[in-house]
């Protein structure tokens, strides 16, 4: 694979200005091969899903999520999973390439290819686990029980995923009480880091916060805990400061964009990974990226979908190139 160009910028910007009670560094986990490509309409062949991964870590991000080990059934588009993942053994213990699984089939197969970090995804709904999981909210939980513990004895880390945190599309308002629930079930149960899910991008700052103030009370600080915004009504980024400053240093995020919910039609794209990197450098917050190779990868794989990204800097920074 050919290292991504450079993508230049104004020379300088954004001007990096520290503000207090921030961490130093935020882990980026970026989510657009698996998150972002499993609601595109189309079949992305497995070659350039590899080489998309490839070139994201060319660009300074190190935590990866490959694919998802699902049945074809429910995403075609993943469903190259076992032969995208070992096209990816080249890139070094210094990468974190975790996988998505839903049950103990799942598991066995990522198991299977050397799979070390697994994630499941639960609901904080009982409408949303319907929809996805045709279960219950807590006969998700228990299906997921074996799962988390098989991993666990195979040496693997654990993530949670917990959608519909701050809102759902068919019961509106999500009491925090209800979400630090099923939150502390997941961390019982063996989940090393959890990923608190905006699905539908209804969150707003205050929101953020009293979620996590709850959380912390509960046990599960910010240090086990992962944002996940989407940008439905352009509160993503103000949501993500809300968390940092409330101890979050892992920000979920998608290369130009990509994404939503095939499950939940109001949802639109995750946080651009490229919006998320401007505001951190400009904050003075180390992330390993650089920004020019990452907009120049997020171009390349919007040429590829055959539409623009929506990233707004992903835009500013390759209109500059022109």
């Amino acid at each position: 694979m050919t290292a991504a160009p450079r993508t230049p910028g104004v020379e300088g910007l954004p001007m990096a200005v520290p503000a207090p009670g921030l961490p130093p560094r935020v882990r980026i986990h970026e989510v657009g091969p698996r998150d972002g490509l499993q609601n595109e309409q189309a079949i992305v062949p497995v070659e350039v899903k590899a080489e998309f991964v490839h070139r994201l870590v060319d660009a300074g991000l190190r935590t990866v999520e490959a694919t998802s080990f699902v049945h074809p059934k429910w995403v075609p588009q993943l469903a190259d999973a076992e032969e995208l993942y070992p096209k990816l053994s080249d890139l070094g213990d210094g990468v974190r390439l975790p996988v998505l699984v839903p049950n103990t089939r799942g598991l066995e197969r990522a198991l299977a290819l050397g799979a070390r970090e697994i994630a499941v995804f639960a609901s904080a709904t009982e409408s949303f686990a319907k929809a996805n999981l045709n279960r219950t909210v807590d006969e998700a939980l228990a299906m997921f029980e074996p799962v988390v513990r098989g991993a666990r004895e195979a040496g693997a880390s654990v993530r949670g995923y917990l959608s519909m945190c701050f809102g759902d599309p068919w019961e509106g308002p999500v009491p925090v009480e209800q979400v630090v629930r099923v939150c502390r079930s997941l961390v019982d149960m063996g989940c090393d880091e959890l990923s608190l899910g905006d699905t539908i991008g209804v969150a707003t700052p205050g929101h953020v916060g009293a979620l996590l103030a709850a959380l912390d009370a509960e046990g599960v600080g910010a240090d086990r805990i992962a944002v996940h915004f989407h940008d439905t009504y352009g509160q993503a980024l103000a949501n993500t400061l809300a968390a940092l400053q409330h101890g979050v240093h892992t920000v979920d995020a998608s290369a130009g964009g990509l994404g939503g919910c095939p499950y939940a039609k109001s949802a639109t794209g995750n946080l651009a990974t490229e919006d998320l990197v401007w505001m951190l450098h400009g904050l003075g917050i180390e992330t390993g990226v650089d920004l020019g190779r990452l907009t120049a990868t997020s171009v390349w794989m919007a040429e590829r979908l055959g539409r623009p990204s929506p990233s707004r800097t992903v835009r500013a920074l390759s209109h500059k190139e022109q």
